[in-house]
């Protein structure tokens, strides 16, 4: 393992640097070989490091700017308007080889362009997608990409996406021939627009991509599949659905658990158990979407992150940026057109 930095806008999110700053300590603590740019106002990003331990202290840079990315901000007036942003100036460390990823909590929509414009995207990708993981029932992640950064992609997009994800689930989870879905209204071949259709027939031909067929949306968790390629306007409700039920599911269980003194008791007696299982459930514990496709690493951090939360996010920066992904990426799909084209 070489030593790697890491670019981080201290400003973005509900929090700011109240979260985004002792996770990062926190990260440091954990990685001894990690370094971390926090991009923002130093007089608020100094409150949080004042009492950290000198060897830590060594391994923070600040880059200072007061300017930040509002969450009403457009994505346009962002690009345009906002060139001295915390945002922006951590986009431009992994631009100029000074980090080899960069985290926001911030705008999703502003990330998306600035990142798409500075780092631009890998040779035979037209357009990033956003990528998270989410539980399945074999405790093995299942990734859902597009979450929202293209509300409409055409069968070419979608196909790219499917190469993207499954290269995704090889270098991070190491899993072997991933199991790749389109997401759809049935299973059937005549289910679905046009779209998700003509992708279907896409990854068919690809040997490569070890494509399974459709997918409905009750079988997103079954564990079947690894990889399930959407839309960005069907992937961002399908997440923040299965967020507001997964939080619904927690607060029910938590709230029976209290009902009653054997219930209690009963609890109390298991609760490693429970909280192993809440931990499971809880949204946060899969923080951290990925943008992919460009030449560079950008992760995209809930914004109302929790610095637990923020933490898993600068986990999964600094294990992509260790495994190479946007090369892993490039490598990848050179393989399969040149197969297409041959």
């Amino acid at each position: 393992m070489t030593n790697l930095t890491l670019a981080l806008d201290a400003m973005g999110g509900d929090f700011g640097p109240r979260i985004t700053v002792p996770a990062s300590l926190q990260a440091l603590r954990l990685n001894p070989l990690l370094k971390i740019v926090l991009v923002g106002d130093k007089t608020l990003i100094d409150e949080y490091i004042a009492s950290a331990e000198p060897a830590i202290k060594r391994r923070i840079e600040i880059k200072h700017t007061t300017e930040v990315v509002a969450m009403s901000d457009r994505p346009v007036h962002a690009l345009r308007n906002r060139k001295q942003s915390s945002m922006r100036l951590a986009i431009e460390l992994v631009r100029d080889g000074k980090a080899q990823a960069c985290l926001s909590a911030g705008n999703t929509g502003a990330l998306m362009a600035m990142s798409k414009v500075l780092l631009k995207t890998l040779p035979g990708i037209d357009r990033p997608a956003l990528v998270s993981c989410l539980p399945a029932v074999n405790n093995t992640p299942v990734y859902l990409l597009d979450l929202g950064a293209n509300i409409s992609c055409d069968s070419e997009t979608l196909f790219q996406f499917a190469v993207m994800g499954s290269v995704l689930c090889e270098t991070v989870d190491k899993t072997v021939s991933p199991k790749v879905a389109l997401l759809n209204v049935g299973i059937e071949e005549i289910k679905g627009n046009d779209q998700v259709q003509q992708a279907g027939q896409l990854l068919q031909q690809i040997p490569q991509i070890n494509y399974t067929g459709f997918i409905e949306g009750d079988e997103i968790y079954s564990g079947n599949v690894d990889v399930i390629v959407c839309d960005g306007f069907v992937g961002n409700i399908t997440l923040k659905t299965s967020e507001g039920i997964a939080r619904l599911l927690i607060h029910q269980l938590k709230k029976s658990l209290s009902d009653g003194f054997f219930v209690k008791l009963l609890a109390k007696i298991i609760a490693p158990r429970i909280r192993s299982l809440l931990n499971q459930m809880n949204p946060d514990h899969y923080n951290g979407a990925s943008l992919i496709g460009l030449r560079g690493i950008v992760v995209k951090s809930h914004g109302c992150a929790d610095e637990a939360a923020f933490l898993q996010a600068i986990t999964l920066a600094v294990t992509e940026a260790q495994r190479r992904l946007p090369q892993m990426i490039e490598d990848r799909l050179e393989s399969i057109l040149l197969d297409i084209n041959s």
